[in-house]
This record gives C-alpha cells, structure tokens and sequence, in this order.
C-alpha cells in the first residue's frame, strides 16, 4: 500500500523565529504561518479564512529562519505531517498536536519592493543542497527552467508528438 506524506505551505510568519539547540548541539527553531484563503460565496460575497499552522525547522535551516526571518515575512515550505502528544500536567488528559516538519525553506519577497527586515527573495534552505540566501540579482542568469541555450539553437517543430 502506497503512502504519502507531503505539505506544502506558503504564508507568513505571525511572531519571529524561536531557535533553540538540543544537547547535542542541533538547531531547532519553531515557527507559525498564517495562511490565508479568499474565495466567493455562492452569493458572490468575498470571504476570508486564515489557518495557523506550526512549523519545527532542524539543523541549518532553522539557523537561517531565525537570522534572515521575521514577524509578517513570507516564506514558503515544504516538509511532513508529525502528530505531538503528551500528557498535560495540570489536567492529567493525553493532549495531541498536528504540526508541520519543514524539510525545504524558501524565502519570499516580502511584497514591499524591499528586502527590509532581512532576507531575499528566492534564497534557498532546502534540505538537499543547503545554501544561504543571496541578494537578487538582476537578469545576469536565465529564468528558472529556462534553457541555458541560445535562442538560435532553437527550432520550433510543426507537430507535438503527444
């Protein structure tokens, strides 16, 4: 039987990072998104929802969430449903939580048309190949997926073969 196990994420963060280390000397930095959802009713009235999700980022990319991201910025993540339960101490009752493990980071343009509060566009924490956030920069490479080849190289066929 086939299982998955995926979330991805888009919103901004509602307090600033918390980063704290385990003994051994991990990092570990929870942090919370509010994601919004706009659509019409079926009387063609706006309506709003905002969901609060937890995150736990782990090792490096919970370093960089606490230097390069703040309350209000955006940031988009990939990562894994974990379920948390725990006994509550002043209840005595089994408690549990649905919180998100980030796996990927990125960081997203705060919409201002300005990186302050630190941090920039299109940086990359993901878990592969883990690099710190760049500045901008402006059209010096091609678009992502772009072909590296010159346009001249190119020849467009009359038929799709699918």
């Amino acid at each position: 039987m086939a299982n998955l196990n995926k979330v991805m994420l888009i919103g901004n963060l509602t307090r600033d990072p918390e980063l704290r280390y385990t003994p051994k000397g991990t990092a570990v930095a929870d942090i919370s998104l509010a994601i919004n959802r706009v659509w019409n009713n079926d009387q063609g009235q706006k309506q709003e929802e905002t969901t609060f999700v937890d995150v736990t980022l782990w090792g490096r990319q919970a370093e960089l969430a606490q230097q390069y991201l703040g309350k209000g910025r955006s940031a988009y993540i990939e990562g894994r449903l974990q379920m948390d339960t725990w006994d509550d101490k002043e209840t005595g009752k089994k408690r549990s939580k649905l919180k998100v493990i980030g796996e990927s980071l990125q960081f997203m343009p705060d919409g201002k048309g300005s990186n302050a509060g630190g941090g920039g566009g299109g940086g990359n924490a993901g878990s592969g190949g883990q690099q710190a956030p760049r500045a901008p920069q402006q059209n010096s490479r091609p678009p992502q997926g772009a072909s590296a080849a010159p346009a001249d190289d190119f020849q467009e066929e009359d038929e799709i073969p699918f």
